[in-house]
């Protein structure tokens, strides 16, 4: 068997690609999304075919080191992006081949089902609370949200730290005490002001609060470890097992939160979730793209014993009408996948219908005009 073309998808703001074999009807999907940054991503997948072409599918480990190592030039968010949706796509035929889902190929399951997350967020603290306890009704037992409550785009200090502890509280109040809220800081606050904020939330107790620190400093992440009592997240814009190594060796955070999407995709995510166990830290597995995306991180959480709950957003309705089936989702936790291979289909038709829509995040900023950080 030998991979004869790989074809890019883009569906609004997510990247698809299929991986088409010389095998009548075995063609294997990935994604590679990156926010703003689609058609990025999408012409560095095209570019990796021409060193995929006539190469076996199955023996996906060799290739991943090729796309990795070989050009020389590694890493980063659009190769890995890139080298992460062309690998998914290789398991999923992988686990079609053997007609077997992709999990049973890693070893096998660890647990009987995975717990996951939702989305809480809102405009006031009333609203996020509402959200939070519309979730609990639905059977999940974590909500995530952000952390602070800002007005027109611009950061103010202290009214938007302080309007964000009020949501956090306004939350623990309308969940009560056995559902846990995640705080997911997106990189948005400086080092003191999340020793602030950290400080204020711990009465509401947090699962975990996450990305208080950019990813280029990790003595900066060593710094407010060493100063907050709440435990620590992160790991959505970390790379390969490397970007993982010395966070974990130093025990900075409590949860890492590779993306199977950006993080080097099942073969790497797999490996990183075993660097987590051999330093006993659990993982999250960030997950903020389509079902493709989340799927790829339910067979990792199905056969790594140190994933522990899996982030899940409800994503748009459409979404349903895009795949020829769903993820299988009861009271708040993720069934094992039963089909072969990824368990997802692209429905083409209705991705055509839905063209590529260039994405400008723009972020917040602070009073006197100042980007900041997001």
């Amino acid at each position: 068997m030998k991979i004869i073309r790989l074809q890019t998808i883009l569906v609004e703001v997510w990247v698809f690609v299929k991986v088409h074999t010389d095998e009548p009807g075995l063609v294997g999907l990935g994604e590679g999304t990156v926010g703003s940054k689609g058609a990025s991503v999408a012409a560095a997948i095209e570019d990796m075919e021409r060193m995929l072409v006539g190469r076996d599918p199955l023996q996906i480990e060799g290739l991943w080191q090729m796309m990795y190592r070989g050009p020389r030039w590694r890493g980063g968010p659009i190769l890995c992006s890139a080298i992460s949706a062309i690998d998914i796509a290789l398991w999923d035929i992988k686990g079609k081949e053997a007609d077997r889902p992709i999990y049973q190929l890693l070893g096998g399951a660890c647990r009987d089902r995975v717990r996951l997350y939702a989305h809480a967020n809102g405009p006031s603290p009333r609203a996020a609370a509402e959200n939070a306890l519309h979730w609990k009704e639905q059977g999940f037992t974590a909500a995530k949200t952000g952390p602070l409550q800002v007005v027109d785009g611009v950061i103010r200090l202290p009214e938007s730290l302080i309007r964000g502890v009020a949501k956090i509280q306004a939350m623990r109040e309308a969940v009560g005490d056995g559902f846990d809220i995640l705080i997911d800081a997106h990189g948005q606050l400086t080092p003191t002001m999340a020793v602030e904020y950290a400080e204020r939330v711990k009465e509401y107790r947090p699962m975990f609060l996450e990305e208080c620190t950019q990813p280029e400093d990790l003595d900066a992440l060593a710094w407010l470890a060493a100063r907050v009592q709440v435990p620590l997240a992160t790991g959505e814009r970390l790379f390969t097992k490397w970007g993982f190594s010395d966070l974990c060796h130093r025990h900075l955070v409590n949860y890492i939160q590779p993306d199977v999407v950006h993080c080097g995709g099942i073969t790497e995510l797999k490996k990183i979730g075993t660097l987590a166990e051999a330093h006993f830290i659990e993982m999250a597995p960030h997950h903020a793209q389509s079902w493709v995306s989340g799927m790829a991180s339910v067979h990792i959480d199905a056969c790594t014993p140190a994933s522990v709950i899996q982030e899940f957003p409800a994503g748009p309705e459409w979404q349903s009408d895009l795949f020829a089936s769903a993820p299988n989702i009861k009271d708040g936790y993720a069934e094992l996948p039963t089909q072969p291979g990824l368990g997802l289909e692209l429905n083409e038709a209705v991705a055509r219908r839905r063209p590529y829509k260039p994405q400008l995040r723009t972020g917040w900023r602070w009073p006197d005009g100042a980007v900041a950080d997001n």
